[in-house]
Parts: C-alpha cells; sequence; structure tokens
C-alpha cells in the first residue's frame, strides 16, 4: 500500500477516533484534516512534496454542486418558517390524536413528506415544539414521540435525492463521474418509499412499547411564571364565528383562555364559548407559550400598538425585560407611561411573581421586579438598559408574514416540480427557489443569511475533501479489493458489505462524512467486480442516512435527545431493528432497480 494511503487511512482513522469521542465540532475536525492532508509531506517522484491533495482538490467540495444546492434549500426552508407556512402545516397535518400510537402515525406521513423534499434537519427544528404540544394534549411524555419524529425526517429525507444533504452530497459525487448520468430528484424514490413504508409500520406497532416515558430538558427547566396577555379578535380574522374548541384555543400547551371582554362585559369562557371580532381574549401562560400565540392566525395584539413601532414587523423581535426599581415607568399603568412613544416598543404580556396579574393589559400599574413580555426592533436591548434590570431576546421570535405564507409554498412547489422535470437541474431549482424567496420578502436577506447552517456546509466541503484524498491516495482501491477478496466476487454479498461499512461509519461519526468515506470505496469494489456503480450509489445515500441506533450518527437525532430526555441506549433498544429493516430492503431493492450490469 503506497504511503500516502496509509497518511490518508490513518488521518481518516484519526477523524472518526475525534467525531466519536470527542465533542470537538465535526467541522473543525474535518477542515483541520483536509488542511492537514494538503500540506504533509509525501514521497514524490522527484523527491518529497507536500500534500497528498493539492490545492484545488482540498478546496473541491466549497464547489460542489451538493454542497451550493443544501446551502440554497437553507434559504428556502427560511423563507418557510418566516411565513408560517411550515407552522400551518404542521398544526393541521398533526392534528389531535388521542393516544401515542395514534399520534406516532399522524406525525409519521406529513414529516416524511416535508422531509423528501425540504432538509430535514431545519423540518425536525422547527417541529419539535409542535410535536411536543401534541404529546401534552394527550398527556404523553415527548419522549414517546421525539425519536418517531426524528426517525420519520431520516425516513423522508431518503425518499428523494434533496430530502438530506447526504443524498445531495453523493449526488455531487455522481455527477463528477463522466461516465454515470446524474441523478433525478426521485432516482432513489424506488427504494426509500418502501424503506419508509416498513420503517412507519415498525414505529406505528413497535413504538409505545420500545420508547421510553421521561421527562425532558424542557420539563426540568419549565418556567413556572405566569404572564398575562391580551388579544383581539381583528376584523376579517378567521377566528369570527368559531368557538374555542372549533379554533383549538382549548389544546394550547401551557396556556388558556381566561376571560373574554365583549363590549365592557366579560365572558365566561367554556369550550363552546362562540368568538366575534373586537373580542378581547385575555390569555394566561409560560413565557414560551405566550410568544408562541403572538403567531396564531387571526389574533393580533390590543389597539395594534405593535403596528406603530418604528421598525418593520420581519425585523423585530421579542424580549423579556424586568423593571427596574428607578425605571421611570415605576407606579404608571402601561397606558400612562406611554409605553411605546417612550421606548417603541408594544407591550404583549406582564408577570409578576410568578402569578397572574388581573385587570386590562393597559390598566396594570407596573412594579419593581415585574417582567414585561415586549416586541420592538432588535437593537432595543442596547437602548434601554437602564430602566430594566435585565433584558433577554427570545429566539425565533420575529412575527410570522402569513400573507406570503401560501406565496412560500408556491415557491418551495415549483422548484420541486422543475428538478422533478428536469427542467432545471436541482441546484438551479434551489438557488432560483432561494432568490424568489429574498425577492418576494418571504424572508429578507439577514434572515437568509442567519437561516443557513454554515458549519453543515463547511462539513459538507471538508468530507469531500477527505474522500478525494482517499482516492487519489489509492487507499480506496486497496480496501476495495479487500472486500472484494471478503466477497468472492459476489456482487449481492458485495454490495451488503458496502452497505454494512456505511452504516456503522455513519452511527460513530457524522453521516456526510461517511458518505464521502464510502463512495470511493464502492468506486474500487465496483470496478473489481466490473459492475455497475449505480446499486452501490443507493446503498451508500440509504445506509448514510440511516442512523437509528445512535444519537450522534445524525443532526436531528441529536436534536431531539435534550427535548426528549433520551440516553444513548434507548437509540439502540429502538433504532437497532430499524436499521436492519432498512438495511435489507435496500440490499434487496438497490439491483433490482438498478441492476448489477456490467461497467460501461
Amino acid at each position: 500500500m503506497p504511503l500516502e494511503a496509509i497518511l490518508t487511512l490513518s488521518m481518516i482513522a484519526a477523524v472518526l477516533a475525534t467525531l466519536a469521542l470527542t465533542r470537538v465540532s465535526p467541522d473543525a475536525v474535518l477542515l483541520g484534516a483536509v488542511a492537514g492532508l494538503a500540506v504533509i509531506p509525501v514521497p514524490g517522484d522527484d523527491g518529497w512534496r507536500f500534500g497528498v491533495l493539492s490545492a484545488s482538490e482540498a478546496l473541491s467540495g466549497f464547489g460542489n454542486s451538493g454542497v451550493l444546492t443544501v446551502g440554497a434549500l437553507f434559504v428556502i426552508v427560511t423563507g418557510l418558517r418566516e411565513t408560517g407556512a411550515i407552522d400551518l402545516l404542521g398544526g393541521k397535518l398533526l392534528g389531535t390524536p388521542r393516544t401515542t400510537r395514534g399520534a406516532i402515525a399522524r406525525l409519521f406521513v406529513p414529516v416524511c413528506g416535508l422531509s423528501a423534499f425540504l432538509n430535514n434537519t431545519p423540518v425536525v427544528a422547527i417541529l419539535i415544539p409542535a410535536v411536543t404540544d401534541v404529546a401534552r394534549r394527550i398527556s404523553a411524555s415527548p419522549s414517546k414521540l421525539l425519536i418517531p419524529l426524528s426517525y420519520a425526517a431520516i425516513l423522508g429525507g431518503t425518499c428523494s435525492v434533496i430530502g438530506t444533504s447526504t443524498n445531495l452530497l453523493v449526488a455531487g459525487f455522481v455527477a463528477d463521474q463522466p461516465d454515470l448520468e446524474p441523478l433525478s430528484i426521485f432516482s432513489i424514490t424506488w427504494i426509500g418509499v418502501p424503506c419508509a413504508l416498513l420503517g412507519g409500520l415498525y414505529l406505528v406497532l413497535f413504538g409505545p412499547q420500545l420508547l421510553p416515558d421521561r421527562k425532558g430538558s424542557a420539563a426540568a427547566l419549565a418556567d413556572p411564571r405566569e404572564f398575562t396577555a391580551e388579544l383581539v379578535v381583528p376584523a376579517g380574522s378567521p377566528l369570527h364565528g368559531l368557538t374555542i374548541a372549533e379554533a383549538q384555543l382549548r389544546e394550547l400547551p401551557e396556556v388558556f383562555v381566561a376571560e373574554i371582554e365583549r363590549a365592557g362585559e366579560l365572558i365566561r369562557v367554556t369550550p363552546e364559548t362562540t368568538m366575534l371580532v373586537d373580542d378581547r381574549l385575555v390569555f394566561v401562560g409560560a413565557v414560551d407559550a405566550i410568544r408562541d400565540l403572538q403567531q396564531f392566525r387571526g389574533l393580533s395584539t390590543v389597539d395594534s400598538q405593535n403596528l406603530k413601532i418604528n421598525a418593520p414587523r420581519h425585523r423585530r423581535q421579542m424580549f423579556e425585560a424586568v423593571v427596574a426599581a428607578n425605571s421611570m415607568i415605576t407606579g404608571q399603568t402601561i397606558r400612562e407611561s406611554r409605553f411605546r412613544q417612550a421606548f417603541d416598543a408594544a407591550v404583549l404580556a406582564v408577570a409578576r411573581q410568578g402569578e397572574r396579574v388581573p385587570g386590562r393589559l393597559g390598566d396594570i400599574e407596573l412594579k419593581p421586579g415585574d417582567t414585561l413580555l415586549l416586541e420592538s426592533d432588535r437593537e432595543f436591548h442596547r437602548r434601554h438598559r437602564r430602566d430594566f434590570l435585565l433584558i433577554r431576546p427570545l429566539e425565533d421570535s420575529t412575527p410570522r408574514r402569513h400573507d406570503r405564507a401560501g406565496l412560500a409554498a408556491i415557491i418551495t412547489l415549483l422548484m420541486v416540480v422543475a428538478a422533478a422535470t428536469n427542467t432545471l437541474s436541482m441546484l438551479q431549482a434551489a438557488l432560483a427557489a432561494g432568490i424568489a424567496m429574498v425577492l418576494t420578502r418571504c424572508c429578507s436577506v439577514t434572515t437568509a443569511r442567519d437561516g443557513v447552517n454554515w458549519s453543515l456546509l463547511i462539513s459538507l466541503a471538508a468530507a469531500i475533501g477527505l474522500g478525494r484524498a482517499l482516492e487519489a491516495s489509492g487507499g480506496a482501491a486497496a480496501i476495495g479489493s479487500a472486500m472484494v477478496g471478503i466477497a468472492g466476487n459476489n456482487p449481492w454479498i458485495a454490495l451488503a458489505a458496502v452497505y454494512l461499512v456505511t452504516m456503522l461509519l455513519t452511527e460513530v461519526v457524522t453521516n456526510n462524512a461517511a458518505a464521502a468515506v464510502a463512495f470511493p470505496l464502492a468506486q474500487a469494489t465496483a470496478s473489481a467486480l466490473g459492475v455497475d456503480l449505480m446499486p452501490f450509489v443507493m446503498a451508500i445515500m440509504m445506509a448514510a442516512s440511516s442512523s437509528f441506533s445512535s444519537p450522534i450518527g445524525y443532526q436531528t437525532n441529536l436534536m431531539v435527545m435534550g427535548p426528549g430526555g433520551y440516553r444513548f441506549s434507548d437509540f439502540i433498544r429502538v433504532g437497532l431493528p430499524l436499521n436492519l429493516i432498512v438495511g435489507a430492503t435496500t440490499v434487496l431493492l438497490a439491483p433490482m432497480v438498478f441492476p448489477f450490469g456490467t461497467q460501461p
């Protein structure tokens, strides 16, 4: 084996060990490894030279079409999130199930559907609060639903080439091969959909028994304070004429309608109470629930004070602010203090010593220590530190642009149609859709930039460089020959071996690093056997995404670990059978959809 191959394999082994045993971020580890392979001295024909990789090879991942497509998809998801399109879709599709098994079945289909056409990482990030709400409604622990959420997103991502960053990465590898036809958006669908259906059936039938019943980090850190907020049913609201139950206001977690004021009179609230235009609804609940309530379609702030703030809605944020003893507003009601004019902010809710504050919001007399939930521009906390003891910005609190939700959905649909019909390449369709999201103001340039996961993009680009080093150094060919020897020239056994190696890699390192390492191995194996590469490509795409037995192998598993209160063993118990189901299905179907044949 050449010295370059030994050095490359040693570097990859160090990368795998670092990712598996430490908390160093994957982008730093992978980028450091590629940088090392670009400068490490190796022997050449004319003496020693620097680098297993040339500078262009080391940086090739940053121009890879798959990496660029992932970046564009983050902008599209940002547009869907900022307009509230995903919130509305999630609320309608998740519905109100009655049992844990029904909740798993109800969430699986929409999550799979969304993840097939949107990067599954932001989909899970957006739906974690919604799924947690569903768990509360059925009096179940979030741990019963959050692993199914992650698994549904992973399985849904395998149903199309744009569903996961891993699929796009492998599609970029295929596009770089002159003797292979580029993958279409549905190249993997005939394998991914059966795997998703079998995986969903497994989770629905056995999930309630195998999943633990634990409290998550949100429950451990639950905010005991009760905020009082007032919202009004404005003219033209879709809530006009609906009962509290029909509007699903009765089922909101951690917040409830305490009373309704109509024409100066208080109305007793029951599930059958009908809401009318100009009704003032008094809500009591935790800060996160009140924050989410501000995004509820059909309700608006009393007196529309938030509309008079000197900043566009898409450039605002919510803040928690504690009133200081020496503040000029202490001892005055919110209305008397002319709060909006004084601070260019609207008071949305008030909390006092963890208890509900009675009375109308504008008539509440402010006292030292009162906590206010405010809406203002993003510089509020820098301007008014003297009047408040503490000012804390709330994440993901920019008001949704519900009037553009339909537009954002249409842009996304057109992107999928353009890519599916080969009118545009996946990269062209994603870039066009991302530009359209910004031009139509579904999201601003700032929010689009903030919505991109730059760490993930760097990891993807660096993983490509690592795969190039494995191929250029001869390491892939050496391992491929060894795998062929083990398989005894049987392509089915070789395919299973490639799948198993990729699956084991993705369980202990990142899925993208596993795909980058496995692709050149698959190339070498297919070449040694003299068979077509495409069955191996499908196996890599499925295996690299099928991280079910470990929380560290896939980002969505890590995302649900804290909110679900999971342990490492929970993923092994629930995920290992799913690994076997998906693996067996893939190895069986891949050669049927893409016959081994012979290499061109």
